[in-house]
This record gives C-alpha cells, structure tokens and sequence, in this order.
C-alpha cells in the first residue's frame, strides 16, 4: 500500500468551483422535488430515459446489474471500511479518519435527504428498494468510496477509472428501475461535493503522513537488509 498511495494536493479554488457547480445543481433539483415531487419540471425527462434505458434489458445485462445492484450500496460500504482499516494498520490514521468520515457523512446526509424529500421510484423496479428516490444512495456512495480512491492514490487512470465507474453505476440505477436519472444526478451533487472539501481540510497531513510512512518503510528495508548481511556473511576466501 506504501508504494501503491500517492495522494496528490489539490488546488483549492479549483475543488471549492466543482464542489460549488455541483451543489447548486444539487440543491436546484432538490428544491424543485420539494416544491412538487410528485410533478417536478424535468419529471418528462426522467420518463424518457426510463422508456429508453428498460428497452435495453436483456438476460446478460439484468446479471451484471444485479451484481452492481449488490455491490453497489452495502458492498461499497464495507469496502470503505475494510480500506479505512488497512490504512490505519499501515500507519496512516489521519488518512483512514478521511476514508471513514466521506463514507459516513455521504451515507447519513444521502438518508437524510431522502426521507426529507421522498420522492417516490419508478413502479416497474426490478430489484428490492427503501422509500425515497432522491438522491441516489448506490450512487452516492459509490462515488465517495471511488473518489476517495482517486485521490489517494493519485494517478490519472484511477481517475479516469472512478469516472467511468459512477457513470456505469447511475446508470445501473436507471436501468434497474430503482431511481430516475435525475436522482443518480443528486447522489453525485452530494457525495462529490463532500469527499473534496473534507479532503482540502486533510490534504496537507495525509500527504505528510504518507511520506513519513515512505521513510519508515525504506528505514526498515535497509536496517532488515543490513541484519540479514550480519547474520550471513559473505565466506572468506582460502
């Protein structure tokens, strides 16, 4: 894991202009469910892309979204706490508290919003759901548990990896009937929002603990290899 996290500074007027971008867009939708959930003014399109995404369904693809279907929601969450747990056994408690706390806060806020709101789902769901539609609780924490992954180890193919892996699952959502679009649209507005701005707050000593980390790991290679010379010399010659 040592080799593998590289997490990355970033620039905050860059985070606080996406995070920004995205609640507004949040909390428009929000507001406008509020205002009438049972008819919102994007309400058509929802159905439109509902028509069109259940026309897609077919043997192979109901299999791989009823993996995602599993995966998605309590399968993201304990991979964020089975991550959490090996950051903190490899000595990065700082950074494991930023794993555990975009997870948690993403899940509770997600509820949160949804019994607030309850919007109800699309009626022709293919999969077991709760109440409240709005937003996206696979979604949500697919994209904390992915982002968090992104930055932290800090390359530009695991970004591109997160990227690709919240669009297949908003679109698991849709596909199984258990959210409109919409509301795949409000999990991401959420979760991102939150795993960026918590990370400006511990950016700086996670890297910091990440290097330290480095040195301790490099300190121990060559004080092993040095005890592993001592104990088997090199023959002398006759």
């Amino acid at each position: 894991m040592t080799r593998v996290l590289d997490p990355q500074r970033l620039p905050t007027g860059r985070v606080l202009a996406v995070s920004t971008a995205l609640l507004t867009l949040g909390v428009i939708l929000g507001g406008l469910l509020v205002a009438d959930v049972a008819g919102p003014p994007f309400q058509s399109l929802d159905e439109g892309w509902a028509s069109w995404v259940v026309g897609l369904r077919s043997p192979f693809w109901d299999g791989i979204n009823a993996f995602l279907n599993l995966a998605g929601y309590r399968g993201v969450l304990v991979l964020d706490g089975l991550l959490a747990l090996a950051l903190l056994l490899r000595r990065r408690p700082q950074t494991a508290i930023f794993t555990a706390v975009a997870g948690v806060a993403v899940l509770v806020l997600t509820q949160i919003l949804k019994a607030s709101i309850h919007r109800t789902r699309p009626e022709n769901t293919i999969v077991l759901t709760d109440t409240g539609s709005f937003p996206s609780g696979h979604v949500a924490t697919t994209t904390a548990l992915l982002l968090v992954l992104a930055i932290l180890v800090g390359r530009t193919w695991v970004w591109v990896l997160a990227a690709a892996g919240i669009l297949f699952m908003m679109v698991s959502r849709t596909y199984v009937s258990a959210h409109w679009l919409t509301d795949t649209v409000g999990g991401v507005c959420l979760a991102a929002p939150v795993v960026l701005l918590l990370w400006l707050g511990y950016q700086n000593i996670c890297i910091q603990e990440n290097k330290d980390a480095r040195r301790l790991l490099t300190w121990r290679a060559r004080a092993s290899r040095r005890r592993q010379a001592a104990e088997h010399p090199e023959s002398e010659p006759r």
